[in-house]
């Protein structure tokens, strides 16, 4: 994850219970490549033993103490100013009034003060706490001041009662500070469309007609896009996978459902990448009920499904100024993918040879082959879906900018 590589993240920890999750947090921002500084309020070092952050995030974990240790008169400074992001979760209903009143009486609170990056509060509090009238008023001086407060969710609470307070989930915590960090990348002002995911043509109420894709490489080129500050609408087929947070995600299943919100998404965007494995053919008639085996093999008559980039590419007016296209093959891969790019006039196709070892369908990665309309050929070494999305990604930039 190019984006969060080397990037100094500040993880404030207050005194909630689901100061546990965001062992989680630190973990997943530390896979991803950031450095993540952990400060943490005595409160939070009662509940979570600093000890776990540090071997989490392999970085020393900043309590209230180090602020009179030697050098420390800068501690706070180097802290605030000297990070990319900066991310109070768990926020107590403490914290959240010390920040919204400039108070600074522990390290957290002076580092938050001396800050000058982005500044996220995940609130994590008791119901009555959350709706009392002042925390209320407290989390709206730090939103007029341009801080971020991601939730609190609705659910069952420490208390034992269920309503609105507790802390989002580290997954939507994570996809947050990414959008934070991708909010002025190259394809920010952009809209990109992006399908995902094998579609299903039923048969009868129990059988569809399908294919082996996971929905991971177009998923991925939806998260890459995010990451570059797209505004990305993510058109998937039946997955097992999570959306990207921050994607607009629309579910289809049939690919006339597909051609219906592609032809709907792609009216006013900049970029379609289309990574979903369209059916083919479908069944001429689908049958009410389940055929049963019990009369005989049955006869299947096949239609051709519609073509979604092609209908794309005839568009008069509203086709997005740049297509890009997948050729999932198994034989003469480059020839069927040149032509394809030829035939749907892509300025980019992704050609794939699923029967390449670790590559193509139920993997985590892949094997490709960009073919641009110019005639550039780049071959891509075995590596992640998360690799090959970053890379298609960069190549869309360079493309738009030569628009």
């Amino acid at each position: 994850m190019k984006l969060l590589t080397n990037k100094h993240i500040v993880l404030g920890i207050t005194g909630s219970i689901a100061a546990y999750k965001s062992t989680t947090l630190a973990s997943m921002l530390t896979k991803a490549g950031a450095k993540v500084d952990v400060v943490m309020t005595a409160s939070a070092a009662k509940l979570v033993a600093p000890l776990t952050f540090q071997s989490v995030t392999g970085r020393r974990v900043y309590v209230d103490d180090d602020l009179w240790q030697g050098g420390s008169h800068v501690l706070h400074i180097d802290l605030g100013q000297k990070n990319d992001a900066f991310l109070i979760a768990p926020a107590t209903a403490n914290t959240i009034a010390k920040l919204a009143h400039g108070l600074a009486d522990n390290l957290l609170a002076v580092t938050a003060l001396a800050s000058r990056t982005p500044l996220l509060v995940a609130p994590a509090m008791d119901g009555g706490m959350y709706a009392n009238p002042a925390t209320q008023a407290n989390l709206r001086i730090l939103a007029e001041r341009g801080m971020t407060i991601i939730g609190p969710a609705a659910g069952h609470l420490a208390s034992g009662l269920s309503g609105k307070g507790r802390m989002v989930e580290p997954e939507e915590l994570f996809g947050r500070l990414r959008m934070v960090l991708g909010a002025d990348g190259p394809l920010s002002g952009r809209k990109v469309v992006v399908t995902a995911g094998g579609t299903r043509e039923p048969i009868d109420p129990v059988r569809v007609i399908t294919n082996r894709s996971s929905g991971k490489q177009g998923y991925a080129l939806a998260q890459a896009a995010l990451d570059l500050g797209a505004a990305v609408t993510l058109i998937s087929a039946p997955t097992c996978l999570a959306a990207p947070f921050g994607a607009a995600l629309l579910n289809v299943t049939t690919a006339d459902e597909m051609l219906t919100a592609v032809m709907g998404a792609v009216e006013d965007a900049d970029v379609l990448i289309m990574a979903a494995a369209v059916a083919d053919f479908k069944p001429a008639e689908q049958a009410d009920e389940k055929i049963k085996k019990a009369d005989g093999v049955p006869t299947l008559t096949l239609e051709p499904t519609p073509d979604v980039l092609g209908a794309v590419a005839a568009l008069p007016q509203s086709r997005p100024r740049l297509m890009v296209g997948f050729a999932a093959e198994s034989q003469n891969l480059l020839e069927n993918a040149q032509s394809k790019l030829s035939a749907k006039q892509l300025d980019l196709i992704v050609a794939n040879d699923i029967s390449a070892p670790q590559a193509g369908f139920d993997v985590d990665t892949n094997r490709v082959t960009l073919l641009r309309a110019d005639g550039e050929k780049r071959d891509l070494p075995l590596m992640s879906k998360a690799e090959v999305a970053e890379r298609v990604l960069g190549v869309v930039v360079d493309l738009l900018e030569d628009l």
